[in-house]
Formats: C-alpha cells, sequence, structure tokens
C-alpha cells in the first residue's frame, strides 16, 4: 500500500495522455540517432570509402560524442534560460531533420565529420530539453512509472531502424528521408496535443536561479552521476564487442544471432520496466530497484567471464542486458527526481548526458588495454566490478 511521508507531499498527478505521447516521444529521440549510427551511416561510409571506413566511423564517433557532450549542455542550459522546452524541441526536431536527410549530399570526410558535429548539436537541441520537460510534468509519485515507459524508447529505435532497412522499402538517400518523417511524427503529437497538467511545485524555484530545492541534497546527484557511468560503461562495451567475443568462443555464431540476443533483451526489458517502475511508485522506493539492477547486471557479467559455450554465453548477456536496461531506463527519470535545482534542470541534465557519451570515448581505451594482457573474462571481470561499485553506491546513498 502507498504511503505519503510527511515530507512528500502528494500532489496531482500527470495525465496518462500525457505519459503515452511523451514515451512516444522519447522513442522519437532515440529513432533520430539510433539508426542512423548503427545501420545507415556505417553502410554509407563502407560504401563510400571501403576500407578506410572503420578508422572514418572512428573519427565520427569520436566528433560526434564531443559534440553532443557540449551542445546537450549548452541547449539545457539556454532552455532554462527562455523557459521554453517545447520550443527547442520543435527547432531541434526540424535542425537535425535537415541535417540528417543532407548527409547525402556529403562527398569528402571533411564535409562528413562536419555534417556529423552539426547533426549532432541539433539533435540534442531536441534531446535535452525534451528529458527536462518530463522533469517540470511529471510528478515524484510517477516518476517509477515514468522510467518504465522510457524503457520502450530503444525498442522503438530499433524498430525504426527496421522499417527503414526494410528490403525493398527504400534506397539509401529516401531512408534518410523516411528516417526524418519518422521521428517527426513521434515527437511532434506531445508537443501539439500533449497538454501537460500544470506542476507549479516542480518548477518553483525556475524564476529563482541558484536557490537549492530544500528536499535536494547534493551527495545523491553524485552518487547517481557516478553510478550510471559506470553501468554505461559496461553496456557500451558490451554492445561493442559481443559479437567479436562469441564468434571466439563459437565460430558458428553470426552477426544474426548477436541481434536476436539483442532484440531478446530489448523486448524483455519493456514490460519488467514498466512493472518494476510502477510498483516503486507504490511502495515509494525508488532507489531499490537501481541498485537490485546493478547488482543483477554484475552477476551477468561475471557468469559472461565464467561463460565458455555459445548458448551459455548469450543466456549469461540477456540476464546483464535485461539488468542494464531496465537500470537505465528507471535512473534516467529517477534522475530527475535528485536534481538540485529546477530553473537549472536542463543544464544539469546535460552534465548528466556525459554518462551517455563519455563511455564511447574511453571504453575503446579500456578494451585496448585489457584484452591483449588478460583476454574478454578480464575485461567482463573489471566491467562486472564497476557495476558492483555503482551497486554499492546505490545501496549506501540517503533516500531520494
Amino acid at each position: 500500500m502507498h504511503t505519503v511521508t510527511p515530507d512528500r507531499p502528494h500532489h496531482q498527478q500527470q495525465s496518462l495522455r500525457f505519459l503515452m505521447l511523451y514515451a512516444l516521444a522519447a522513442a522519437g529521440g532515440s529513432a533520430a540517432y539510433a539508426p542512423f549510427l548503427t545501420l545507415l551511416l556505417p553502410v554509407r561510409v563502407t560504401g563510400q570509402w571501403g576500407a578506410q571506413g572503420l578508422e572514418i566511423l572512428s573519427y565520427t564517433a569520436f566528433a560526434g560524442a564531443v559534440a553532443a557532450s557540449i551542445a546537450n549542455i549548452v541547449f539545457g542550459w539556454l532552455s532554462d534560460r527562455t523557459r521554453n522546452r517545447r520550443g527547442w524541441i520543435l527547432a531541434g526536431v526540424f535542425v537535425s531533420g535537415v541535417l540528417l536527410v543532407a548527409m547525402q549530399h556529403v562527398e569528402t570526410v571533411a564535409s562528413l565529420l562536419a555534417m556529423i558535429v552539426l547533426w549532432q548539436v541539433g539533435l540534442n537541441m531536441m534531446l535535452n530539453p525534451l528529458l527536462a520537460w518530463a522533469g517540470d510534468c511529471v510528478p515524484d509519485e510517477q516518476k517509477g512509472l515514468l522510467g518504465g515507459l522510457l524503457s520502450i524508447a530503444p525498442a522503438l529505435g530499433a524498430f525504426t531502424g527496421m522499417i527503414i532497412t526494410y528490403p525493398g522499402l527504400a534506397g539509401g538517400d529516401t531512408r534518410l528521408v523516411l528516417n526524418a518523417v519518422i521521428v517527426a511524427a513521434m515527437i511532434l503529437p506531445v508537443v501539439f496535443f500533449g497538454r501537460p497538467r500544470p506542476m507549479p511545485h516542480l518548477v518553483t524555484a525556475m524564476h529563482e536561479e541558484g536557490r537549492p530545492a530544500e528536499h535536494a541534497k547534493d551527495e545523491p546527484v553524485r552518487r547517481m552521476w557516478i553510478a550510471r557511468l559506470l553501468v554505461q560503461i559496461a553496456e557500451a562495451a558490451l554492445f561493442a564487442f559481443l559479437l567479436l567475443w562469441l564468434r571466439s568462443i563459437d565460430g558458428t555464431m553470426t552477426d544474426n544471432d548477436t541481434a536476436r540476443v539483442f532484440t531478446v533483451v530489448l523486448i524483455a526489458s519493456v514490460p519488467l520496466a514498466l512493472v518494476i517502475g510502477r510498483w516503486s511508485d507504490k511502495v515509494d522506493r525508488p532507489r531499490l530497484p537501481l541498485t537490485v539492477t546493478a547488482g543483477g547486471a554484475a552477476l551477468g557479467l561475471v557468469a559472461l567471464a565464467g561463460a565458455h559455450t555459445g548458448p551459455t554465453a548469450m543466456a549469461a548477456y540477456v540476464l546483464f542486458g535485461v539488468m542494464a536496461g531496465i537500470f537505465l531506463a528507471l535512473h534516467s527519470s529517477q534522475t530527475l527526481r535528485v536534481l538540485p535545482r529546477p530553473g537549472t534542470r536542463g543544464r544539469d541534465l546535460g552534465i548528466f548526458n556525459l554518462t551517455n557519451t563519455v563511455p564511447s570515448l574511453v571504453m575503446p581505451w579500456i578494451v585496448l588495454a585489457l584484452i591483449p594482457a588478460f583476454g574478454f573474462q578480464g575485461l567482463f571481470l573489471l566491467l562486472a566490478g564497476l557495476s558492483a561499485v555503482a551497486c554499492l553506491l546505490l545501496a549506501t546513498m540517503p533516500r531520494i
């Protein structure tokens, strides 16, 4: 039975219509970059530059991550200052869509890098204000439900990739246009028709820049940031190198096998995240699911280190992937609970976004340093240790 503590008064809940449209928009945010970065860009680069493709993709990944890190903070800050989340979301949808379609005209590596940087700027013009808008509109009593709904985003992003790459549906250039149209169709409904109920208590300090919210403390913020970074490093490493490792222990493994196990993880994570998130709202235990899933991710990585056959390896990855997927979805919503100042919510979310971009910058160096000396088992054990530290940080942090 849900109980309301004296220091957490019950407020009006946000409408289900807004939450559902917002979940669709969050999925549109995932669809805005996942199909392009994982499918369309690699095919275009390798087709245009051949053997140089891998090196060029590495450059684009690095430049894009740096641009995304900076732009997310800048546009978060701007959406705070202008107090206009929806305007920035609309501008970001338009700018990122136009630049995505314009990728078809890129002919040199220099122009590709420039376009990737500009596209990341437009993309984060939309992504940060979109997440910050949830902080302005969704009360703490619904943060768990919000996190469960956010778990749908990666699955729909992957599904969008399947649609636009369906054989015979569209050519290379048309796929870019189709991707941009689908993203707009997913994000614009919440902007125009969401009509969220006003939540004055969530934006009380919007007009009082620099004044901390009374219930917030800096310590939970630091712990939440570090915990997400550690789990994200593990998730990024597994996503990038799972196929290579599976083939090293079972030569019959194919890219389709890996795609299927990724799909199983995405599908399984959604209902579990919804149920667990809703449960955490009812019992007012927002920290517990994060602690348990971080620990579960660590156990999955230990199992990966001990796996010696393809089926056991895939089972261990499913355990890790599902736990990490639930953790990241619920963490995204619960982060909105601990940010110290509503008036700088967008900027602070930009700083939290570094936990999404920094792993892609540091992960390759970790892998290159460990695998030659200790093999994949050493890598998995290190990643298990990182996830275990995340679990410990959350288990011992003050109540959020």
